[in-house]
């Protein structure tokens, strides 16, 4: 069925133009749509990819004469932002979006009629977070692995600008992992769900950098668990280990073999363990920096650490914790100068205390200390409090990181690094509309997950 606009503008140029306009099928995907009763006095160019784009000097735009549109699409427009394209910046554009998906990017704020009308209000227009390792929020951990307790922990990330999620699961029982499994398939399942995935860190780590993993939990890789729990389970979507760690080679292979993400962590590895580790799978570092070492001596010799190793890796892709605390905006600006925004990735870490008034995390070894979690003797950090807005803030304000590279290191990159990065990560016709608005000093005022307005985001309005 055919899309029947009534438009009334004057738009102030050259030379007049009346009639009736049409453009044949490609927009929106529909058969055709018909412009009627415009008047341009104006230089007008259409595309088959955008509904009008306008070289534009001077417009005024007037809705006196809308008529109706007919068509069972509901759409709804952004305008009057800075939008984040894969292109760059775009201003005095919108974006459409309809039935969970972004219909188009343009560089046109023309009112479309009868479409729901936001205005961003000069904000910044930026894609939804992609976090790919998180443990809670809310009050709520993971590994509590129940229904309840995922859905308070996702909806607590997502007031605060996270659209697609990867629950985490620190070193668990094989008995943990699978109620948590059920878990995730389930919220999978569901029509528009946040939740892409699961991530296990851990349980196959290296004891002497355990760090604020359950040290009870934490063994070598064990084909006896692993196999049969990838077998039985589909959510499964990233694993992490210590590639120094006896079969840690053979759990790379088979789990990369099964379109799991292998990546190191937790770990003492120096070069050859790391790029031996890289070569049979592991292309992704777990929040670098923490929980291995970096350049160090034994006696008289200096030893490159698995800092050093995974930098000399140009490939291998990396995480940090971006609140400023687990790595220092220093060390941030180093690594988004060696690694660039491709291969850097922005993550939380966050606990169940995170955006939350309780001082509880899962494990009772964790207290909350200046701002983040550590264990109780202050031997480790344990995980973050950090929100995905907190992390942008901080590579932007601390780190001074351009805001367009800080937003594509939460959103592009990890969404490429977990293989979603065909309906996820950018603003782009036709992928997934998780969008966020940003004010200026980048606090959230608005987020769409699937073309939804998150309960508690109408900051706007």
């Amino acid at each position: 069925m055919g899309i029947e606009l009534a438009i009334s503008c004057l738009l102030k140029f050259s030379f007049g133009f009346r009639g009736e306009l049409y453009l044949g099928p490609g927009i929106f995907d529909s058969p055709e749509v018909r412009i009627t009763k415009c008047h341009f006095d104006y230089s007008l160019k259409i595309t088959s990819n955008s509904l009008l784009v306008l070289k534009r000097k001077s417009l005024t735009l007037l809705s006196k004469e809308t008529r109706k549109l007919k068509t069972h699409i509901m759409l709804t427009q952004i305008i009057n932002g800075k939008i984040l394209t894969p292109q760059g910046w775009l201003k005095d554009g919108s974006v459409l979006i309809s039935d969970g998906k972004i219909l188009e990017v343009t560089n046109c704020d023309l009112a479309v009629v009868g479409a729901t009308l936001i205005d961003a209000k000069g904000m910044y227009i930026v894609p939804g977070g992609v976090e790919i390792h998180v443990h809670g929020g809310g009050g709520r951990d993971f590994m509590e692995g129940t229904e309840e307790a995922f859905r308070a922990a996702v909806a607590t990330h997502m007031k605060h600008g996270t659209t697609s999620i990867f629950p985490t699961l620190s070193s668990s029982t094989i008995p943990m992992i699978r109620a948590a499994a059920e878990t995730t398939e389930k919220l999978m399942a569901e029509k528009d769900s946040p939740v892409l995935g699961l991530h296990l860190e851990g349980h196959y780590f290296n004891m002497k950098m355990a760090g604020g993993q359950i040290p009870e939990n934490i063994k070598n890789p064990d084909p006896e668990e692993y196999i049969p729990l990838l077998e039985e389970t589909h959510c499964i979507k990233r694993w992490d280990a210590a590639p120094e760690l006896p079969g840690a080679m053979q759990f790379g292979k088979y789990i990369t073999s099964k379109g799991v993400l292998a990546s190191v962590g937790h770990t003492q590895a120096e070069f050859e363990d790391i790029l031996t580790a890289y070569e049979v799978g592991y292309t992704h570092a777990t929040h670098f920096y923490n929980a291995m070492p970096g350049f160090h001596k034994r006696r008289e010799y200096k030893y490159e650490g698995t800092v050093e190793s995974i930098y000399l890796l140009d490939d291998m892709t990396v995480e940090v914790v971006a609140d400023g605390i687990h790595v220092p905006p220093t060390i941030l600006r180093l690594v988004y100068k060696i690694k660039g925004v491709e291969r850097t990735c922005l993550i939380t870490d966050a606990l169940a205390c995170a955006a939350s008034d309780s001082q509880v995390a899962f494990d009772p070894r964790v207290i909350i200390e200046d701002g983040v979690c550590k264990l109780a003797d202050r031997s480790a950090l344990a995980g973050s409090v950090a929100t995905m807005d907190r992390l942008i803030r901080t590579m932007v304000q601390k780190a001074e990181i351009p805001l367009e590279d800080a937003v594509r290191m939460a959103s592009e990159t990890p969404a490429r690094i977990m293989g979603v990065s065909d309906r996820k990560g950018t603003l782009q016709r036709g992928k997934d509309a998780d969008i966020v608005l940003l004010d200026r000093d980048l606090n959230v005022r608005a987020v769409w997950a699937m073309g939804k307005l998150v309960e508690g985001t109408n900051k706007l309005f």
